[in-house]
């Protein structure tokens, strides 16, 4: 086993938290020591050789804990390879896909010396259920894509594995 390797996420039902075992599963396969953890109780990312961070969108924005490790972690964040992904359009148009995308790209543009190796937007899922009203009204929607879902963690491990600091020592 090589790089270690950080998948946090920040979640409000458990949708991005399950994108982000999976993509963790798919960097593990590829030969690398992957720890999955909550992106508000992340305390250091010292020892990290790369970083995921997926975030779901809400309202517009991505989720506050994400936001947070973004600018807890700014500086270190700065010098490792990281990936950033966001859960957010109900269905996987173009037109949905390109909003959560500039959703997302505004959170990131408030860390200007964070530059992510590879950014994605992946669907959400609605469970109204889960939802109070007035939004308990909503249809039912899984719009996560698996098949991408996995290509996309296949290219991370590659893309973090070639760009990842060379150690010394």
């Amino acid at each position: 086993m090589g790089d270690r390797i950080l998948v946090a996420y920040a979640t409000k039902k458990g949708s991005t938290r399950e994108v982000a075992e999976d993509v963790a599963h798919v960097i593990e396969d590829a030969g690398c020591f992957v720890d999955v953890r909550a992106a508000g109780e992340v305390e250091s990312v010292e020892g990290y050789s790369g970083v995921v961070l997926g975030g779901a969108l809400y309202m517009g924005r991505l989720h506050r804990d994400a936001r947070r490790f973004l600018q807890r972690f700014r500086t270190e964040l700065a010098e490792l390879p990281t990936a950033v992904f966001a859960m957010g359009p109900g269905t996987a148009e173009e037109a949905d896909v390109r909003r959560s995308r500039a959703q997302l790209e505004r959170a990131l543009e408030a860390i200007p010396e964070l530059e992510p190796r590879t950014v994605a937007i992946f669907g959400g899922v609605v469970d109204p259920a889960q939802l109070r009203f007035p939004f308990n009204r909503m249809s039912a929607t899984d719009a996560r894509d698996w098949g991408a879902i996995r290509e996309w963690a296949s290219d991370v491990a590659r893309e973090l594995a070639a760009r990842s600091p060379v150690r010394v020592g």
